[in-house]
């Protein structure tokens, strides 16, 4: 019987999944993972066949724990689950090695052929995301500023943008204000700006910050 785990930090939102997947004809065993530390435990202690894998999430992103997840199970297939549109993230997980990229406002039957098509070692590539490798392949000498950042810096990145201070974004990320701060000054000298004024009105200006409101996702009860 093929085990998934999903990972995600809130319990409401695993708790959906797990009751979509239950009313499928095929029968899985699931568990369950509230943040990177525990996905990591549980990864260590179990064996599963597939991973539904939120990229925001206190301690260690998806993005991180994906790349140590192919180093040490690359027979494990990765299904990035994220709040964050296809435009920032899903190049960057299929890079990364995932088996696939979903929003969170995807139709429950976009779920579901997903993980069926990653349970059988496939690839789920929607045709939005092909034409973004399409495009990234080509342009990759051209890539904008935002692009040269880290999985982290460019989490970090957005957050700054939405207008989080400090001790904020350092409290949702559970990491320290001075690493939220180192990575704000190294955001900026890699985009080469002087200040996040300049970050800001770069991210409004790129269409970063669109799509990026989770509470919204939640309100109308998907």
């Amino acid at each position: 019987m093929e085990r998934i785990l999903i990972a995600d930090d809130h319990e409401i939102f695993r708790k959906g999944i797990k009751q979509i997947l239950k009313e499928l004809p095929e029968h899985y065993v699931i568990d369950e993972a509230g943040n990177g530390h525990e996905v990591m435990e549980k990864m260590w202690s179990d064996d599963y066949n597939a991973i539904l894998l939120d990229i925001s999430m206190p301690g260690r992103n998806g993005l991180d724990i994906l790349k140590q997840l192919r180093n040490f199970k690359p027979n494990l297939q990765v299904l990035i689950f994220s709040m964050y549109p296809e435009e920032q993230f899903a190049v960057r997980a299929m890079k990364a090695g995932a088996a696939g990229y979903l929003t969170k406002g995807c139709r429950p039957d976009e779920l579901v052929s997903a993980i069926q098509t990653i349970l059988k070692g496939k690839k789920h590539i929607s045709e939005s995301v092909a034409d973004k490798l399409a495009v990234y392949v080509e342009s990759e000498e051209r890539r904008a500023p935002h692009e040269t950042l880290s999985s982290r810096e460019f989490e970090v990145m957005c957050m700054t943008a939405e207008g989080k201070a400090v001790k904020q974004i350092a409290v949702e990320l559970s990491l320290s204000d001075k690493t939220i701060s180192t990575y704000r000054s190294r955001i900026l000298d890699k985009m080469n700006m002087k200040n996040i004024a300049q970050l800001i009105q770069y991210a409004v200006q790129n269409d970063i910050l669109e799509n990026l409101d989770e509470s919204e996702f939640y309100n109308n009860g998907t």
